[in-house]
């Protein structure tokens, strides 16, 4: 499903609500060939109360797995500013470094932006870049561990640097992290399997105006149709056209390029 996350929002949208509707109104067309209105309305009363209960729960796990998912869509765009910010900050130090210092940390920032936004980013869509890969900070650490100490007069701000150093392979870390899946399988089985059974329960009502019951099962399935894809969206905040936006490291780099 990964390339629905490359089409616009409106359109994914479309395309998933679509197709499960199809299914949804297919199984009820199938139940009311089989069942006359007048059978169905026999259980009502027992399936309405079922139907009640299971609304309940499904709902509160669903606002529950939303909301998680939204926090850490949340979390990855406020790590990425500051993994932006950081770097910014090793930037600007390294103006009071005597040469060569000067010019190598803030060639190697340089390099670590452009690495993150054209290597790493892209990489992270995909899956490919794992949390524990030294990726773009190693350069980084290197320049930092070969430059002479005894040369730098203020030895506090470069201390500074390197806490700043030190945040930011941590905020590295948290990106990748918030790039991967963060919903387990078993959360998306009960999620579907959840999301059939209560459009399935719509098939068992035996409204009169077969028309209405067609609407009713169809809004149902476009609602929880979109809430399960607004999920599957927050869960890959680097993928897509829906994405984290990368303006902090576009900014960034800007920056850098311009001192």
């Amino acid at each position: 499903m990964r390339f629905l996350l490359e089409l616009t929002p409106p359109v994914s949208f479309f395309i998933v609500s679509a197709i499960t509707t199809l299914f949804g109104l297919g199984g009820l067309y199938l139940v009311r060939r089989k069942y006359s209105a007048e059978v169905l309305k026999e259980n009502h009363e027992v399936a309405a109360i079922i139907f009640n209960a299971f609304g309940l729960f499904y709902g509160v796990l669903v606002a529950f797995v939303v909301f998680v998912t939204w926090n850490g869509y949340d979390e990855a765009t406020k790590n990425l500013q500051l993994e932006a910010s950081e770097a910014l900050d090793i930037f600007h130090n390294a103006a009071a470094f005597p040469d060569p210092s000067k010019k190598i940390i803030q060639q190697g920032v340089r390099d670590y932006l452009a690495a993150v936004y054209n290597d790493e980013v892209p990489k992270m869509s995909e899956g490919d870049l794992s949390v524990y890969s030294g990726g773009a900070h190693t350069p980084l650490r290197i320049l930092f561990s070969q430059v002479d100490t005894n040369s730098i007069p203020n030895r506090e701000l470069y201390a500074e640097s390197l806490r700043c150093l030190n945040n930011l392979a941590q905020f590295r870390r948290m990106r990748i992290f918030a790039g991967n899946d963060t919903v387990p399988p078993v959360i998306w089985l009960v999620l579907l399997v959840g999301g059939v059974f209560a459009v399935s329960y719509t098939f068992f009502f035996g409204m009169k105006n077969i028309s209405a019951q067609y609407l009713i099962t169809s809004s149902l399935t476009v609602m929880l149709t979109s809430i399960l894809f607004l999920i599957y969206v927050l869960d890959h905040p680097f993928t897509g056209t829906s994405r984290v936006s990368l303006e902090p490291l576009r900014e960034a780099i800007a920056t850098t390029q311009e001192a």
